[in-house]
């Protein structure tokens, strides 16, 4: 019999679209980059620079002369961490309530607001 490997996925991420990511492992290992878009269902997220990947595109009537594009892969999220800008470090996240109720990410470095 053949069993299906179900595989528990974070229903959020810690990093959302427009964040300032450093990548923490795999072949661009400290590379800073912009998140483009996130998937939350399967816990991956693009970041603009990082993993770049050659894909072959058949001419279309949009496309009508084909070729090799570069674009951004998907890549999973436990491989980024947030980029504290002001400081100029990866770090962890600290949440902080402000004083008008409203919460925010803080940087557990410089206790920058993220």
């Amino acid at each position: 019999m053949k069993y299906n490997k179900i595989k528990s996925v974070p229903n959020r991420l810690h990093v959302k679209s427009g964040d300032m990511v450093q990548v923490i492992s795999g072949k661009d290992k400290s590379k800073t980059g912009k998140v483009l878009r996130v998937f939350t269902a399967k816990g991956k997220v693009v970041v603009e620079g990082v993993n770049i990947v050659t894909k072959h595109l058949k001419p279309t009537q949009m496309n009508p002369q084909g070729g090799v594009v570069k674009k951004p892969n998907a890549m999973y999220s436990s491989k980024v961490m947030l980029f504290c800008e002001k400081c100029g470090k990866a770090t962890r996240v600290a949440h902080k309530t402000l004083e008008d109720g409203q919460k925010v990410r803080v940087c557990k470095h410089c206790s920058e607001v993220l």
